[in-house]
């Protein structure tokens, strides 16, 4: 199902000022999809998915889901959540520890008056799907972390909702296990093919689980795209900052040409892949640091960058280093068996394809 929302706003009120946490957002969040909402604490994507859910009332504005409006404040239209039709797994996943996992599964569906019979059928296979069949009389308590998560998923799905929404559900989870999990949550809701909203302030799952990822700041969208545009191709410093690690270097526009544009910067004169923008423009050049290829000694020609070692780390597949280009220290990555040490003097080559210029 699609979801539509126009000119959703949430505001807060605390010590006598007033907090916007959604501000006029509008937004479509396409059906059978994985859409993302992804920004840092406080940037009101909580607080979005919350009202898509019916567990907060904006103060304005409309939501739709697959064509039905379930929240309008000028129409006076507010569905309760349970007529909404939705799937939720929370951040603490809310597994009752009183129940096994076969009765947490069955909740949803007892309340509804649901007969025994298709009760027993409907757990059974959603179990089966979330690879847990053989745990129904297990005690919750007695489940590891990633299982506890797939209940929850579990739970969420024994409904067959057309949408289902995540908030932040692997945040408790240790680094191993998220990604494992992660796995997991991508093939089952591929293989589901339904409506998915998940909300984290973790880039790197957006970028692993997402087909869309909409960046959320200070209660507005700032950028919409597939994790491929957002990541590689971003139009704001703030994108390109939060969404990777990346070296920001102020620069001015110098002249534009077939495909490219040129700019001054503090590493030098940087030919960049073109980028709209008028001559004398300032702009962020954007490098990330996996397209920086450092070898040993100095060099010269178009986009070359001369440096010195200033840091370096080992951290198992990579050495993270910084180094002094110009009046810059830049992130780079050396290859685990480089033999470059602090303080030698380095260089490397920009493809003009990996300078990205953002709106400064």
């Amino acid at each position: 199902m699609e979801i539509l929302i126009r000119g959703v706003s949430r505001h807060y009120f605390s010590e006598g000022r007033t907090i916007k946490a959604l501000d006029a957002v509008d937004l479509v969040i396409p059906a059978n999809r994985i859409f993302t909402l992804l920004g840092p604490s406080g940037c009101g994507k909580t607080t979005l998915l919350r009202s898509i859910v019916g567990l907060e009332s904006p103060d304005a504005g409309e939501i739709s889901i697959g064509g039905q409006v379930v929240y309008s404040k000028a129409a006076g239209i507010n569905v309760p959540p349970e007529k909404r039709g939705l799937g939720m797994v929370f951040q603490t996943y809310a597994i009752w520890p009183h129940m096994n996992v076969f009765d947490n599964v069955a909740y949803p569906l007892q309340v509804r008056g649901m007969p025994r019979e298709e009760i027993r059928d409907r757990v059974g296979k959603t179990l089966r799907f979330v690879q847990l069949e053989g745990y129904e009389r297990r005690p919750a308590t007695r489940l590891s972390g990633g299982q506890q998560q797939r209940v929850a998923l579990a739970r969420a799905l024994v409904a067959e909702p057309k949408v289902i929404l995540f908030d932040e559900p692997l945040s408790n989870l240790d680094a191993k296990l998220r990604e494992e999990t992660r796995k997991e949550l991508k093939a089952f809701l591929g293989e589901l093919k339904i409506t998915g909203v998940y909300v984290t302030h973790d880039r790197v799952e957006a970028l692993a689980l997402s087909d869309s990822i909409a960046v959320m700041r200070a209660g507005r969208i700032v950028e919409i795209g597939t994790p491929q545009k957002i990541y590689f191709n971003a139009d704001t410093e703030f994108v390109a900052d939060f969404i990777g690690r990346a070296n920001l270097v102020k620069a001015r526009v110098r002249a534009q040409d077939a495909g490219r544009t040129v700019v001054e910067s503090g590493i030098g004169v940087i030919a960049c892949e073109r980028r709209e923008a008028a001559i004398g423009a300032e702009m962020t050049l954007c490098i990330r640091p996996e397209f920086i290829r450092v070898e040993k000694g100095e060099a010269a020609g178009e986009n070359v960058v001369n440096g010195r070692v200033e840091t370096r780390v080992f951290v198992g597949e990579t050495w993270e280093s910084e180094v002094r280009a110009g009046g810059e220290l830049l992130m780079v990555r050396l290859d685990p068996d480089a033999a470059i040490e602090v303080g030698d003097a380095v260089n490397f080559r920009l493809d003009p394809a990996h300078c990205l210029l953002v709106a400064a």
